[in-house]
């Protein structure tokens, strides 16, 4: 019997996974790319202390337990060799689809001449998904040849430059061998700033859930997530997003835990200030590290990112040529 290894989003579809009677080992990534710092640069072990001290910041583990489990997720990677065959399973959404681009990125260094590396893309969550569906999956596999690793690299690379620009440009690129490409592309770029409010895709519809009269958080989130075409976010980081609101005042817990929405919410939401006018910038996006000094904006309305120069007095955005 082959050896077979299949990576996965998280721990979460393990389960479903093995009652589908899929072969091999599992081996979850589990890291949500799409939040904090991915500088480039670095080795996969050298990020990995990076992205450990970010997570830990989110209180699931502390820093040494945290890097310990990227450390043997790591090891296990590094021991491909050991396999015939490995199989990226990989959803649509942005939270898999960055775990996707950074593995083939990984792989397209490696030798494979002895290994079947295959792709399963997935339009359902596998951690919704039925045992029958998930072992239907397998006949859709596909076998990842040197065009997916040219162009995962190149997309995993402008992710961790220190601008979106070249991020930005993969748009106009084709780019239908990784199918849901594109829409990772828009979906990340859409967590930059506002150029309308200076809030993130996230942070608006939370803010918008808010003001529209859902006061549970649970119900908030699950709400926000019903915004999107894919969702990819877990309420953990959810949640310090409504703390930040709380924190500044954009919202206001009663004695019940409910949450409605402040004068200066509202004033934010209808885009008479700027929310990095009120909670000072200063967040990271792949490579990205955004700040009133490195101002880059996404311009919904004509689909474009640039950088900007923010007038504090005015409360005005210029473009910085």
């Amino acid at each position: 019997m082959k050896r077979v290894l299949n990576i996965i989003n998280s721990e979460a579809c393990i389960n479903i996974m093995k009652k589908s009677n899929i072969e091999g080992e599992f081996l979850p990534w589990q890291d949500f790319l799409h939040e904090g710092s991915v500088p480039s640069g670095l080795t996969l072990e050298e990020l990995s202390i990076i992205r450990a001290k970010f997570i830990s910041e989110y209180k699931v583990g502390d820093f040494s337990e945290i890097y310990k489990r990227l450390k043997d997720r790591n090891n296990r990677l590094k021991a491909y060799k050991r396999y015939k065959k490995i199989v990226l399973w990989f959803e649509h959404d942005l939270y898999d689809q960055l775990q996707l681009l950074q593995l083939l990125d990984w792989f397209a260094t490696k030798e494979l001449k002895d290994i079947q590396l295959s792709l399963i893309y997935s339009n359902n969550y596998l951690g919704e998904s039925t045992p029958k569906q998930i072992k239907k999956m397998l006949h859709y596999a596909i076998d990842v040849n040197s065009n997916h690793l040219k162009l995962a690299k190149e997309a995993w690379s402008a992710f961790r430059e220190p601008t979106p620009k070249s991020w930005s440009k993969l748009l106009k690129k084709p780019t239908s061998i990784l199918p849901f490409l594109q829409p990772t592309i828009v979906r990340m770029l859409e967590e930059f700033p506002s150029t309308k409010t200076g809030l993130s895709r996230t942070e608006y519809q939370a803010l918008l859930v808010i003001s529209n009269g859902i006061d549970n958080a649970q119900d908030i989130f699950e709400e926000s997530q019903n915004l999107e075409k894919r969702k990819f976010m877990g309420n953990i980081i959810f949640w310090k997003i409504l703390n930040n609101f709380e924190n500044y005042n954009l919202i206001k817990r009663d004695l019940n835990n409910r949450l409605t929405i402040t004068t200066l919410g509202r004033e934010l939401l209808n885009g008479k200030r700027f929310w990095f006018d009120i909670m000072p910038l200063d967040r990271y996006i792949g490579g990205c590290h955004l700040t009133l000094e490195n101002l880059w904006c996404w311009d919904a309305s004509t689909q474009t990112i640039k950088q900007y120069y923010f007038s504090k007095p005015l409360n005005y955005l210029l473009v910085v040529k």
